[in-house]
């Protein structure tokens, strides 16, 4: 909900106390005195020209022809800013409404508290007017004021309560629910003392979003000494006083998405340390023991979360969830309404239709009545009729019997030719029955014989085709057999060349070995014999040393020991063992 929905809903209660006669209109003098005083606790400068000339073309009586709205929405609402004392604002319009409408009889709540139930239900209730809370938000405020009385939610009583409502079909205007609240009736056993407590808790919480609030103990910045403050926790800002009275404000931690809090270890003789980490300055502080500490580490980091996401607080984040399920919930139920419309005009449909059947069905048994009332007229007259022709008929059967005697031997006679008729013509109908089988048995044998040949066809057919694949299979595997014959004889051919070659080279190799030993025996007599000649002229001569031969190259080295040939002769070998080959494969 918007400031300017907020707003417009302690206008409105004041609106409405103005409206003396409740016909929707209040006097030119009352409308200014009200914008005036709107302007001036909303911070707006006042501008009665404007008023009169909203109003200019209704000068006298009550104001009623453009109405209040448009004027309240251009020159107070959209200029409103949220720098002003919100509790100046609503104790204005209360006060105003509050004398006509508030029922002091009865009541064991003061007016105070009286106007904190009004600024609640404010808060809750519903986004139309007249302004009215519906059961639900109405079970929230008990609920919670319940558990800030300390005492238990008893759900039978405000059941039967529910029902009560339910029954009415009804919300609750503001006087209403203070009065419910006022009377005690969801209190009992409670004093006024705690039930005041109980509302000043609630409304904190719900209207000046106040998270949490207690006394703790206070590091000062510049005398590093401790101090007991009463702090008051609100969605961005710690506020911390002298005295829960609120009386002497004393300073204020403004919380940012920067904002951190840590527990801190005890020192100074201090315990249930923790420390609050702003942009600007840092703050320590003393609870009175761990609980407390946790429920405030806990309650200050779920503002800086709130910060962080941008979220309102939680009051108002489940006010908003609780307004978004009734909205889906009575969309569900227009839906549903809808359809039970739809399903009632069908139903409607089908009585007519159902309705013009019966009539149908009426005349048509009205229809068939009179019918039968001339079938059975016409069945008398048919019944007079036969039986003048039954003793017509009497007497021209004697006539007929007569006649009958005297030609019942011609029938007899006629009888045994027609009984040799009919055995002639069942024997017929039993050949032509036997010829007509046998027909159908020919024309199946043929249509069998018919079928046999085409198969018959058409295995030859595929027959063939199998006889062509495999004459076409087995020719391209002898070309493949033939191809693989020429490429082994070639691989043979070659392979006998190569044994030759490596044959060659092993006798090579052999011949290399043999040398390099002779070469190595002589190189060892030689350096026997230079050692035995060194020491011997070093023995006679003393510093003479004789010049030595340099080390030699680097020494080729294959898979049979060292090589007695050199790098130049392995590739010139290797390039004419590569011609071979080459002239080999070309031969092949």
């Amino acid at each position: 909900m918007t400031l300017r929905d907020e707003l417009l809903k302690s206008i409105w209660h004041a609106f409405t106390a103005l409206d003396v006669d409740q016909s929707g209109k209040v006097s030119k003098s009352q409308l200014k005195v009200l914008s005036y005083n709107l302007c001036t606790l909303m911070k707006i400068p006042h501008d009665p020209v404007a008023l009169e000339e909203h109003f200019k073309d209704d000068d006298e009586g009550p104001v009623s022809n453009q109405g209040y709205m448009p004027y309240l929405n251009k020159f107070i609402l959209d200029k409103a800013r949220d720098d002003f004392d919100r509790q100046d604002f609503d104790r204005m319009c209360w006060t105003l409404c509050a004398r006509k409408n508030l029922d002091r009889n009865n009541l064991l709540i003061t007016d105070d508290d009286a106007f904190k139930i009004w600024c609640i239900f404010n808060f809750l209730s519903e986004d139309r007017y007249p302004l009215c809370i519906i059961t639900e938000e109405i079970e929230y405020f008990l609920r919670k004021l319940t558990e800030s009385m300390g005492g238990s939610w008893v759900e039978e009583r405000f059941e039967d309560y529910k029902l009560e409502l339910d029954a009415k079909q009804q919300c609750l205007s503001a006087w209403e629910l203070i009065a419910l609240v006022g009377t005690g009736h969801f209190s009992k056993g409670m004093d006024r003392l705690a039930l005041s407590m109980g509302i000043n808790e609630v409304y904190q919480e719900l209207i000046l979003d106040v998270l949490k609030q207690g006394y703790m103990m206070k590091k000062g910045h510049k005398r590093k000494n401790w101090t007991e403050r009463w702090f008051v926790l609100k969605p961005s800002e710690i506020s911390y006083y002298m005295s829960e009275d609120l009386a002497e404000k004393k300073g204020s931690i403004q919380l940012d998405r920067s904002c951190c809090v840590e527990s801190l270890p005890d020192k100074e003789g201090k315990k249930c340390l923790f420390f609050i980490k702003c942009s600007e300055k840092s703050f320590e502080i003393s609870a009175s023991d761990k609980k407390r500490k946790q429920e405030w580490v806990q309650a200050i980091q779920t503002c800086v979360i709130l910060l962080r996401l941008d979220r309102p607080p939680p009051h108002r984040e489940a006010r908003l969830k609780r307004r978004e399920q009734r909205r889906r919930q009575q969309a569900e139920q227009e839906e549903l309404e809808l359809r039970m419309k739809e399903l009632q005009t069908a139903n409607e449909t089908k009585q007519q239709e159902l309705e013009a059947m019966r009539k149908a069905l009426e005349e048509a048994a009205a229809n068939a009545a009179e019918e039968e009332q001339r079938r059975l007229q016409t069945q008398t007259e048919l019944q007079d009729r036969y039986k003048t022709d039954l003793e017509r008929e009497k007497t021209v059967r004697q006539q007929m019997e007569e006649q009958v005697a005297q030609k019942s031997s011609e029938l007899e006679q006629y009888l045994e030719r027609v009984r040799e008729l009919e055995a002639l013509y069942r024997q017929l109908e039993d050949a032509l029955e036997d010829e007509r089988s046998a027909r159908q048995d020919e024309e199946t044998v043929r249509k069998l014989q018919a079928r046999l040949l085409e198969e018959e066809a058409a295995k030859r057919v595929e027959l063939e085709q199998i006889h062509l694949r495999q004459q076409r299979a087995i020719s391209e595997t002898e070309a493949e057999k033939q191809e693989l014959e020429k490429e082994r004889v070639a691989k043979e051919s070659a392979l006998q060349a190569a044994m030759k070659q490596l044959d060659l080279l092993e006798s090579e190799r052999q011949g290399a070995l043999e040398q390099y030993q002779e070469v190595m025996k002589k190189l060892e007599d030689a350096a026997n014999n230079t050692r035995t000649w060194k020491h011997k002229v070093a023995h006679h001569e003393g510093l003479v040393r004789l010049i030595q031969p340099g080390s030699k190259g680097p020494q080729l080295i294959t898979n049979w020991g060292p090589a007695a040939f050199s790098e130049v002769e392995l590739s010139v070998r290797e390039k004419e063992w590569q011609e071979r080959k080459k002239q080999a494969s070309q031969a092949q």
